[in-house]
C-alpha cells in the first residue's frame, strides 16, 4: 500500500474492508487495539463476509499466494461477524439473481458430508480443491441469489461448514506457512457465516478450528483464548457431544500452556458431557465427536500432563471398545498410543502398534499422519541394531518414499 492510502484510513476518509485483516496480519496487530474511525462519511456497512469469502476461495482456486498464519489474524476473526449480512441481502438481491430454497441448502449439507466423508478416510489432501471449486463455481451463486432470512440463515449455516471443511482439509494438506495460512483464512471466514446465521455450534466449531491450529503453531496463550471462546458459544447447547467438543478443545489449550489445574477441570468437564450423549448422534456437526474420539484427545490430554497409564487406557479405549471407523483417524491414534507404550518403557507393545499404524497409514494425505510417520522414525533411531525397530523403520522410508 503507498502511505496516501494508509493516511485515506487512518484520517476516516476510506473505510478498510476487505483488506483490513491482511494489515492486521503483516503488521501483527491486536484487531482489538485498531481504530477504525466513526465519521458520517464513512460507510458504516462492515466488510461482506460472502464478498470476502469468495475471493478467498477464487485466490485459492487460482493458485495465489496465501499470507503465513498468526496469532494476531487468529485472536482478530473474533471481532469479524457481521450480524445484520443476512438481512441486508435479502433486501438487496440484484435482478435475475436466482431464488433459494431449501432444496439448494441441502445440496450444500450432501456435499459437504460426501467431501468429509472422503476426507476423513483418505486425509484433507485429498480432493480439497473440490471442495474449493464447489464453493467458488457452484455455492456462490446462491449466496448472491434471493432467499428468505430463514433461508438465508440456513445457507450461511450450510456454508460455513463447507467453508471449515476446506479449511480443515488445508491444514491437513502441509505443514508449510501458506497452508496453514490458508486454512487460518478459512476457518475465521466459517466463524463469520456461523455468527451471521446464527448458529452457536458451527461458530464454536469454527473458533475449535483456530485453536486446535494455534496449538499446533505453538502460540499457546492464543489457543486458550480461542478455547475459552468455543467454550462460552457452546455453553447453553443441548447437544452434549458438542459441551464435550469444546470443553476438551480448552482443555488441550490449557495443556499446551502447562496449566495443568485448568486442563484437569475442563477435562473433568468434557468427560461429564460425553457421558450424557446418546447412542445415536443425530445430525449436528458434532455429532461426528463419539465417545471413541473423546477417549483419544482425552488420551493426549493425560500423556501432556504426564499420567501415561490413564493415557494408554483412554487411546486403548479409543481403539478396541468404542472403535474408529475412519482410516485416518484410527492411524493417528495407533501412532500416538506406540508414543505413549514407548515413554513407558514397552518396547515390544510400541512396535507392535507402530507396525499396525504403518498397514493404517499407506495411501492417506494428512500432513499429521506423515508428521506421525517421522517422529516414529526418528524415535527408532536409538534402537540401532535391534533387528524389529530397523524393520520397521524401513517400512517408514518406504511409506514416506
Amino acid at each position: 500500500m503507498e502511505r496516501q492510502a494508509v493516511y485515506r484510513w487512518e484520517t476516516g476518509k476510506r473505510k478498510p474492508e476487505y483488506w483490513l485483516p491482511y494489515i492486521v496480519q503483516v503488521l501483527d496487530l491486536d484487531m482489538r487495539a485498531v481504530p477504525v474511525p466513526d465519521t458520517a462519511e464513512q460507510d458504516p456497512r462492515p466488510a461482506d463476509t460472502v464478498e470476502s469469502v469468495l475471493v478467498l476461495g477464487r485466490n485459492d482456486v487460482d493458485r495465489r499466494n496465501f499470507l503465513a498464519a498468526s496469532s494476531g489474524y487468529a485472536l482478530s476473526a473474533l471481532a469479524l461477524p457481521d450480524l445484520e449480512s443476512i438481512v441486508r441481502r435479502t433486501r438487496m438481491a440484484p435482478a435475475g439473481a436466482i431464488r433459494v430454497g431449501k432444496g439448494e441448502v441441502a445440496a450444500v449439507r450432501q456435499m459437504v458430508k460426501a467431501l468429509g466423508d472422503s476426507a476423513a478416510e483418505l486425509g484433507g489432501g485429498h480432493a480439497r480443491h473440490l471442495a474449493v471449486r464447489y464453493l467458488t463455481q457452484d455455492v456462490a451463486p446462491w449466496l448472491n441469489g434471493k432467499f428468505t432470512e430463514s433461508t438465508g440463515r440456513e445457507l450461511f449455516a450450510a456454508t460455513s461448514q463447507l467453508v471449515h471443511l476446506a479449511g480443515w482439509m488445508a491444514q491437513d494438506e502441509g505443514r508449510g506457512a501458506e497452508h496453514q495460512g490458508r486454512a487460518q483464512q478459512y476457518y475465521a471466514h466459517a466463524y463469520r457465516l456461523a455468527a451471521e446465521a446464527g448458529d452457536p455450534e458451527l461458530s464454536a466449531t469454527a473458533l475449535r478450528g483456530l485453536a486446535v491450529q494455534a496449538i499446533d503453531l505453538g502460540y499457546r496463550a492464543e489457543a486458550v483464548q480461542l478455547g475459552e471462546a468455543c467454550v462460552h458459544y457452546g455453553q447453553h447447547l443441548e447437544n452434549p457431544r458438542a459441551v464435550a467438543y469444546y470443553e476438551a478443545t480448552l482443555a488441550n489449550a490449557a495443556a499446551q500452556d502447562n496449566d495443568g489445574r485448568t486442563a484437569t477441570r475442563h477435562l473433568a468437564f468434557s468427560e461429564t458431557a460425553i457421558s450424557r450423549s446418546p447412542a445415536e448422534s443425530g445430525e449436528s456437526w458434532a455429532a461426528h465427536y463419539s465417545p471413541g474420539r473423546w477417549a483419544h484427545e482425552s488420551g493426549m490430554i493425560l500423556s501432556r500432563l504426564g499420567d501415561l497409564d490413564a493415557a494408554e487406557e483412554h487411546l486403548h479405549l479409543a481403539l478396541d471398545i468404542h472403535g474408529l471407523d475412519r482410516r485416518r483417524t484410527r492411524a493417528i491414534v495407533l501412532a500416538d498410543l506406540g508414543g505413549v507404550r514407548l515413554r513407558q518403557g514397552d518396547m515390544d507393545g510400541a512396535l507392535s502398534t507402530w507396525n499396525e499404524f504403518i498397514d493404517c497409514a499407506d495411501g492417506i494425505r494428512s500432513v499429521k499422519v506423515h508428521d506421525a510417520v517421522e517422529d516414529m522414525r526418528l524415535r527408532l533411531n536409538r534402537f540401532h541394531g535391534m533387528a524389529a525397530a530397523e524393520e520397521l523403520r524401513h517400512k517408514a522410508d518406504q511409506l514416506i518414499a
